[in-house]
């Protein structure tokens, strides 16, 4: 694309609500596609959304949103986030009479005739408009007037921040309002379809009764016509028109056929199939009201998020506190947190400390010690002391708006054996229509031939009747093939499982970016750690006091954290902490003295204390170091950083500082085992150092000394050595190409942002254990949508011929229908279940 064509693309956000599955995912995005100018396509059916890159200088909103309703799928609201100005101000207004297309056109035109008014947007499905106005535009009272003047009632008009502020709730809304639509479809056609089913009864095995066809067809009219399947045969329309053809196709050839068959009972004695037509319908819409319904169970894990976060802070400005809007914050703001709060914004604690409640991000629900200099979460819970926490992060750049963003990403990602499920649904429905023509020809030229098929099932299927008129069997096979075809089940089979197995990651801090990974994790065969900071702590600590002959450790420790306190040296300071942890206090040194990387003196009372390597001491003639020889040896052959103390030119004892081993590290390492895996660490340490860990911990192969370019061809090696079968987990931004190169990449979630922006996989309580549990619940999920797929489509393939044949009636088929994509949606929320009992095995057999 040139630079001028890419200066002109621009972003089209579109909220779809009736594209439920990825068939219906695929059939609007190819039709997007089609639009000479459109660029990139993505779809997320999880929040019912479509984004589009596109180039303004050939293409609109109208013309995008106008392609998405050829295709047959209405268009909730069609925006274009992140366009106009700098200077360009977004007002909302709240519109409740705007409930239809023609509503909309008013209230745009009326807004239109204002100066100022850049672009307007139009939500049916929850009344809202969005104004976007250049600086200098009219304010909102101004547009709650032009649209009041229109004759609608305006019950708010606001000024919003940026105009994606509030999206994900406003999808929340959308959704909710296409669930409470699809409720009132319902009822409007249940209670005609149930008063028919009760005249029906006694009509067929009683008493006939007058005027019988004429009430059924008034009664059933408004349910395949009007508010019932108005939108179905909408959708229906649009689709064939445009040469696509999406779910609805079936359905309105299910119903309308019927409907106006029985119409023929007028003229001409013979069976009535109005009721028919009515009851699938019915079952159609009753179908779609619990799907919605169940998939809103299914995407909770987004609303849950959004509810989290704070709605006021408390801030300090001008000398004073004052409550202000979350929406206000800005970085730098200082914010007060009292014992209960939720904090506002991530931050860094100025003052003060307390035990913070963590568990919406890590999942963990002992709560975390946070003092001075420690950073926060936004969305967490204060449980005791007064904090005062300086905002870092706001908006969409904090950890929670993170978090929500990468959730959504991955319920809207597709998963590589979802292909093979588009092949089927893209080919399914004109393959079904064939077969339902070839049914009802095969009935209306063969059957006699068909009808000891008949018998037969009569014997132990009720609604089978092998005395019925050709035309009749004829129609029932066409219809029933039609409408238990309908592959909403294989649509739904690997979103309703992305959307739960994404929804428990989330709530258990792990965090999965795509659900190609999920398939790509089931298969890895080997798992790439980094040390520092993965496997250890990534800070040094005191671990050995080895005194010499004759003298306490306590006094040796007062020596060596006395002359280290005045050091800055990262080995100092863990020296000195560890002295502090056993209860000894540093003293005063006087004449303190560096030799930079090889020790430190001072004068502590009368004596000369010297800290230091071996050859430091041995060039100031110290005494007694072959008494403690060996044990200096040991300490390095572990993998510790040990410094000799020497007393007036004799050694008195060592001191050992290491990078200590994270408590998980093992139990970890020992479940990756479990789960097949072959090990592997990867450090820039020395050899020594990385083997000390390895053994401790049971690394199956090190890679000493590998500097942070070489980790990319480290990880390429093994590659080749065991196929594309490798993950790698990593906190630094040392580690972030390596990640990419990965198979998955997984990120510790305390470490760099760069290196969770590389990563497939983030582990926001940063600890090892979570590879473990997240590769569990990636071949939970995996396993999920492969069992859902498999009965969605055995399924299919097996209902077809069965109705083809005559055996199946189109009402039992409609149930059937209904109840397989019900059974999908439920098999996937089975997930949480399942996996917390695989969870609860894995964490019993490694205790």
């Amino acid at each position: 694309m040139s630079t001028e064509s890419e200066e002109n693309m621009a972003h089209a956000r579109l909220v779809v609500p009736g594209m439920g599955s990825d068939h219906c995912a695929g059939i609007v995005k190819s039709s997007l596609k089609r639009l000479e100018g459109m660029g990139e396509v993505n779809t997320n059916i999880a929040a019912h959304r479509v984004d589009a890159r596109y180039d303004s200088q050939r293409l609109g909103l109208d013309n995008i949103r106008s392609a998405v309703e050829k295709a047959g799928y209405d268009v909730a609201s069609a925006t274009s986030p992140g366009a106009g100005s700098g200077g360009a101000r977004t007002v909302q207004l709240v519109v409740p009479g705007m409930g239809s297309d023609h509503c909309a056109g008013i209230v745009r035109e009326s807004l239109q005739r204002l100066e100022g008014v850049e672009r307007i947007d139009t939500s049916i499905a929850n009344h809202k408009v969005h104004v976007t106005l250049s600086e200098g535009g009219p304010d909102a009272e101004r547009l709650r007037q032009a649209v009041e003047k229109a004759g609608y009632d305006v019950a708010q008009a606001f000024e919003t921040g940026s105009e994606e502020d509030g999206d994900e709730q406003g999808d929340a809304e959308i959704e909710e309002a296409y669930l409470n639509q699809a409720k009132k479809r319902l009822w409007i056609a249940a209670v005609p379809t149930t008063l028919i089913m009760l005249l029906m009864m006694p009509h067929m095995f009683w008493q006939p009764i007058p005027g019988y066809l004429a009430i059924i067809a008034v009664l059933a009219f408004p349910v395949v016509f009007l508010y019932g399947g108005a939108a179905t045969h909408r959708s229906t329309w649009r689709s064939l028109t445009n040469r696509t053809f999406n779910m609805d196709v079936l359905i309105s050839m299910g119903s309308l056929p019927p409907y106006l068959i029985g119409l023929v009972g007028f003229v001409y004695p013979m069976t009535s199939f109005i009721e028919m037509a009515a009851t699938i319908m019915t079952f159609h819409l009753l179908g779609r009201y619990l799907e919605t319904k169940a998939k809103g169970r299914a995407s909770q894990a987004i609303r849950r998020l959004l509810t989290m976060g704070a709605k006021t802070a408390r801030v300090e400005r001008d000398g004073e506190e004052r409550e202000v809007s979350v929406k206000e914050l800005q970085p730098g703001d200082i914010m007060v947190v009292r014992p209960g709060d939720k904090v506002p914004t991530d931050g860094e604690v100025m003052e003060g400390e307390s035990h913070l409640d963590e568990s919406i991000a890590t999942g963990e629900s002992v709560p975390v010690y946070k003092s001075v200099g420690d950073s926060v979460i936004g969305a967490t819970i204060n449980k005791e002391g007064r904090l005062r926490v300086k905002a870092t992060k706001v908006g969409g750049d904090t950890f929670l708006s993170q978090v929500i963003k990468l959730v959504e990403q991955a319920q809207g990602s597709r998963v590589p054996i979802q292909e093979f499920a588009d092949r089927m649904t893209g080919r399914f429905v004109p393959i079904v229509l064939l077969i339902a023509l070839g049914s009802l020809v095969a009935w209306l030229l063969a059957a006699d031939s068909l009808r000891p098929i008949l018998e037969w099932g009569a014997g132990f299927l009720p609604w089978v009747d092998p005395g019925a008129s050709t035309p009749v069997l004829a129609i029932l096979a066409a219809v029933a093939v039609l409408v238990i075809a309908c592959p909403c089940a294989l649509g739904l089979a690997t979103p309703t499982a992305l959307m739960v197995g994404s929804g428990i990651g989330a709530e258990r801090g792990i965090l999965i970016r795509s659900g190609e990974a999920i398939q790509t994790f089931k298969d890895i065969k080997v798992m790439v750690l980094d040390k520092t900071g993965t496997i250890t702590r990534g800070e040094p600590k005191l671990t050995e006091v080895v005194a010499a002959e004759g003298v306490e450790e306590q006094q040796l420790l007062q020596w060596a954290s006395t002359v280290e306190n005045a050091s800055e040296h990262p080995i100092a300071r863990a020296i000195v902490d560890g002295a502090r942890e056993r209860d000894v206090s540093p003293g005063e040194v006087r004449e303190f003295r560096s030799t930079g990387a090889r020790g430190v003196s001072g004068k502590v009372g009368e004596e000369t204390v010297l800290i230091g390597n071996r050859k430091l001491l041995e060039e100031e003639g110290v005494s007694g170091l072959e008494a403690l020889d060996k044990d200096l040896t040991d300490l390095e052959r572990r993998g510790r950083t040990a410094v000799l103390v020497a007393v007036d030119g004799r050694v008195r004892g060592i001191v050992a500082v290491a990078d200590t081993i994270k408590k998980e590290s093992v139990e970890a390492i020992r479940g990756m085992h479990e789960l097949g895996l072959h090990v592997v660490m990867i450090t820039g340490d020395n050899e020594r150092a990385a083997r000390a860990v390895a053994d401790e911990v049971g690394i199956d192969e090190v890679q000493a000394g590998v500097l942070p370019e070489g980790k990319v061809d480290a990880v390429r090696e093994l590659q080749e050595r065991y196929g594309n079968y490798v993950a790698m987990v990593g906190d630094g931004i040392n580690d972030a190409p390596a990640l990419k190169q990965a198979n998955v990449g997984i990120a510790i979630g305390a470490g760099a942002d760069v290196a969770i922006e590389a990563a497939d996989v983030t582990l926001v309580r940063g600890e090892l254990t979570g590879v473990v549990e997240s590769m569990h619940l990636s071949r939970a999920t995996f396993q999920k949508i492969v069992h859902n797929i498999i009965w969605a489509s055995g399924y299919n393939l097996a209902a077809i011929p069965i109705a083809a044949i005559g055996l199946l009636h189109p009402m039992i088929g409609v149930v059937a229908m209904t109840a397989s994509s019900l059974s999908v949606i439920g098999n996937s929320l089975l997930l949480k279940r399942q996996f917390k009992q695989t969870a609860q095995s894995a964490g019993n057999a490694t205790d």
